[in-house]
């Protein structure tokens, strides 16, 4: 039943993520769609806790102050709408749940910051036991659509003569059911 469900999530799962930490300054862009328009978003702040970062429920609580008002989003680091996560600053942290960053103000609020390489850390690496998941999923996947595929098949005659009438239907143009008044019998 486990295996069952880990070949599900690994379908679903992104093949390469940000190594990401609390006490990291990072940059998320995320999708949002507005009506018809799509775009997409920048938030940029201080993560205050990761969670089960091997799952695919992997989650960031990214905090910081807008406007005097401190605001936290929650951002699945598996999910699609998410396009991409920056690591612009790693600082030494000794806690997972940084929750007292909340009281925090100004130079309180200061971590101090660790050197790391930007470009190596922010070029995402992928995990070994991820892409191995993936491609067992897409390859028993790949398996059942071919069994699916020979269980329904139609014979290549049935399949060319439903495509003619389909294409008869699209090009003959259909006649005007109104029936002609006397401004366009006058015309002729």
């Amino acid at each position: 039943m486990f295996a069952t469900i880990q070949k599900i999530e690994a379908k679903y799962k992104k093949p390469k993520v940000v190594d990401v930490r609390s006490g990291d300054v990072v940059r998320v862009h995320q999708r949002i769609k507005e009506g018809a328009k799509e775009r997409v978003q920048v938030f940029e702040g201080l993560v205050i806790k990761t969670s089960s970062l091997n799952s695919i429920s992997a989650r960031l609580l990214v905090r910081r102050i807008s406007s005097g008002v401190g605001v936290e989003k929650s951002f699945l680091l598996h999910s699609p709408l998410v396009e991409k996560i920056e690591i612009v600053k790693r600082s030494k942290v000794r806690r997972n749940y940084l929750s007292y960053m909340r009281e925090r103000r100004g130079k309180s609020a200061r971590l101090s910051g660790v050197n790391f390489d930007k470009e190596k850390v922010n070029d995402v690496f992928v995990p070994a036991d991820t892409t191995k998941a993936a491609k067992e999923a897409e390859s028993e996947l790949a398996e059942v659509e071919i069994t699916d595929n020979t269980e329904t098949s139609v014979e290549p005659e049935q399949a060319s003569k439903k495509d003619t009438t389909k294409q008869e239907k699209v090009e003959k143009p259909e006649s005007d059911p109104t029936p002609p008044t006397e401004d366009t019998k006058a015309e002729k």
